[in-house]
């Protein structure tokens, strides 16, 4: 995303939301080739086209801000899991609560769950930052806001049918929900990043955020017949950059053709 007006957005905010982009579109990529139907393959692999289409617009808005010389891939490519400031949520693995033990790579409610909790978080974000007071990023929110609300739809129509299907998809929906809902309390713990945010005006608000997400979260766990456990204790910190261990490893995965080839012209 080109342009001669300097954006006036936190840098650190913007990255914020490209890592957080980032990274879950290259967990959903993971399904390429792995769905588990052929129109949930295509659909997952939209999704993280999206994602990723989302992430280039924000770190090209970054770039200039962070280095002169600085490009989206630099941001991506060549930063190292501590400068990364996404959600724990996201970085985690397709597996169940056993991960990194489990006996399979993927769990599709793992990887369905997440993406309801997460889209329905950026919807509410990015219909605040549509009326951000930097005009590239309210234009990324505008666009990105389209998308958001297309992968909360897909996320809760397959949330409501395996919650509300046979009893073994409903144990996997009910697990998944039970090993990821710890993390979501990320989403509602200022950071500073998010305060400088509030502070130049960019719309971001997450007590105004909260009770929409919590009222989206109740209607369609209702529908799946999914039962909310109390959430408490530990609360992860990756938007301060303190990671998991699985970031490391997408990261080394995701950065290694850039990293063995620099000087490669694509």
């Amino acid at each position: 995303m080109s342009t001669s007006v300097p954006s006036t957005a936190p840098v650190a905010y913007v990255l914020q939301l490209a890592d957080n982009a980032l990274v879950l579109g290259q967990r959903n990529a993971e399904w390429c080739g792995h769905g588990p139907a052929l129109e949930e393959d295509i659909a997952l692999a939209n999704n993280s086209l999206d994602l990723i289409g989302q992430a280039r617009m924000l770190y090209s808005l970054a770039a200039p801000m962070v280095d002169a010389a600085a490009s989206e891939d630099h941001l991506a490519y060549w930063r190292d899991p501590e400068a990364f400031r996404n959600y724990t949520l996201l970085e985690l693995p397709h597996h169940g609560p056993l991960a990194p033990n489990a006996r399979q790579a993927r769990d599709f409610a793992t990887t369905i769950v997440r993406n309801f909790l997460f889209s329905n978080l950026m919807v509410g974000v990015w219909a605040q930052l549509q009326n951000a007071a930097d005009a590239q990023l309210a234009a990324i929110a505008a666009k990105a806001i389209k998308e958001t609300r297309y992968h909360l739809r897909h996320a809760h129509d397959w949330v409501v049918r395996m919650g509300d299907g046979t009893e073994t998809s409903h144990a996997r929906a009910q697990a998944a929900l039970d090993h990821l809902m710890p993390y979501t309390q990320e989403f509602w713990t200022h950071c500073v990043a998010e305060q400088a945010a509030m502070d130049a005006g960019m719309g971001l608000d997450l007590a105004a955020l909260h009770g929409p997400w919590q009222a989206q979260l109740a209607d369609t766990l209702a529908q799946a017949q999914l039962q909310l456990s109390p959430v408490q204790g530990f609360v992860s910190g990756g938007k301060n950059g303190s990671h998991s261990e699985h970031l490391c490893y997408l990261l080394q995965e995701m950065q290694s053709l850039a990293r063995a080839h620099p000087q490669a012209v694509w």
